[in-house]
């Protein structure tokens, strides 16, 4: 039996970004339909916003110098001389002595440069304010530009849109934005013991999870999954539907038949397709050490282990990350510190990514391992996220404190 050539975390995620020569087009798209996809431009400013100098309070804009020392035993006598209508520029400009109401987001007048909160000022009648606190210059208003000034750069090229870039960008009255084209992606479940989840299984067989999992985890990651069905350990069948996958998608995976066993086909088939190149096949993790990871002509295959959880970690490591790369999306991974709960020992040679759920005690997150075996998924809903145990180390001792990342 054929060995595994392990390669480590980081050089794997280098053979990737060195093989990763494939072009995802591009294409204007309305912002309201922009939500978790990747800019391919970078977006500037065309004006300032605000374009006027606006009040952040209901008050009275007046000239600071008026009200310098006023105080509620003496305070600062105004002459209100009108009031700005929301949305309307305001009627006149003000004099010294002068003041004139302005409602939240209301346009300030010229000659004012401050505004004083309704609270701290009484009407004597119709046209007297009197202010018994002062304000300094500039005090609740917002200038011109000062929340984004014309020639920005708003949004840089790979920005993953959200709720609040397409509020910015609504802002702008950019209503259409360059994006990358959804990434397809096609997934082949493999395995004679596999079967469909909707029928009945006998003994020795399993339902298929692999599928489900992958297609999930590409709908999160803002990327078009097809399902291409189960497919036998059956070298032609699963050469003919490779084929159909490579032709129709961007990338394929194939989950299951990565090891080096009799009856995985998966890297035979691979190698059968003309310009075809596995430069893959072995990481230094666990779970996961099978993967497979490849090419046939310019788009990436990937072989995953038929295990759910090492499934998903290599997604989320190795596969995700291809397509960061294809769509110059700079991933932020963020972390919740905790105290592990009990010393834990790894196997030696090998990086892992262990699943954790979390408990609080007393004032403090508790990390406790979830422990698995081969094949099983229930350790997903068991746990919050895993830890990263460098292959160096090992393992984490009681009381240590780790890095919690979500799943």
């Amino acid at each position: 039996m054929e060995l595994l050539k392990l390669v480590s975390i980081k050089e794997a995620k280098e053979i990737i970004e060195k093989n990763s020569t494939y072009k995802i087009e591009t294409e204007k798209i309305n912002i309201l339909d922009s939500l978790g996809r990747i800019l391919a431009m970078d977006i500037y400013s065309n004006e300032n916003v605000p374009d006027f100098v606006r009040s952040t309070v209901d008050g009275y804009a007046a000239q600071s110098e008026d009200v310098f020392g006023a105080s509620e035993s003496l305070p600062a006598i105004l002459k209100l001389v009108g009031e700005v209508k929301i949305g309307q520029t305001p009627p006149c400009e003000i004099n010294a002595g002068e003041c004139m109401y302005v409602p939240t987001g209301g346009m300030l007048p010229k000659g004012a440069d401050t505004v004083v909160m309704i609270e701290y000022t009484e009407k004597l009648d119709h046209e007297t304010i009197l202010v018994n606190k002062p304000t300094a210059p500039l005090q609740n208003i917002v200038e011109i530009g000062e929340d984004v000034k014309k020639g920005e750069l708003i949004l840089k090229k790979g920005t993953k849109i959200r709720p609040y870039e397409i509020g910015v960008l609504s802002s702008l009255g950019i209503l259409e934005i360059e994006v990358y084209k959804k990434i397809k992606v096609g997934i082949i479940s493999t395995g004679d013991e596999v079967v469909d989840p909707k029928e009945k299984i006998n003994l020795g067989q399993v339902r298929d999870i692999n599928s489900y999992l992958l297609y999930s985890l590409c709908e999160e990651e803002g990327v078009e999954p097809t399902l291409y069905g189960i497919v036998k350990d059956d070298y032609e069948k699963l050469r003919e539907t490779l084929d159909r996958a490579i032709k129709e998608c961007d990338v394929v995976i194939m989950s299951g038949g990565s090891s080096v066993g009799n009856k995985d086909e998966t890297v035979k088939v691979i190698k059968s397709f003309e310009n075809s190149n596995i430069f893959i096949h072995g990481i230094a993790i666990k779970p996961g050490k099978p993967t497979i990871i490849g090419k046939i002509g310019e788009k990436f295959v990937y072989g995953l282990p038929g295990h759910p959880l090492a499934c998903a970690v290599i997604f989320k490591n190795f596969v995700a990350h291809y397509f960061d790369k294809l769509r110059g999306f700079e991933r932020e991974d963020f972390w919740i510190e905790c105290k592990m709960a009990v010393n834990y020992h790894k196997a030696q040679g090998r990086a892992e990514f262990l699943p954790v759920r979390i408990k609080v005690e007393n004032g403090e997150l508790i990390a406790y391992p979830t422990y698995y075996k081969s094949g099983l998924i229930s350790c997903f809903s068991k746990s919050f996220g895993y830890i990263y145990i460098e292959k160096e180390l090992e393992g984490v001792y009681q009381g240590q404190r780790v890095k919690v990342f979500k799943f």
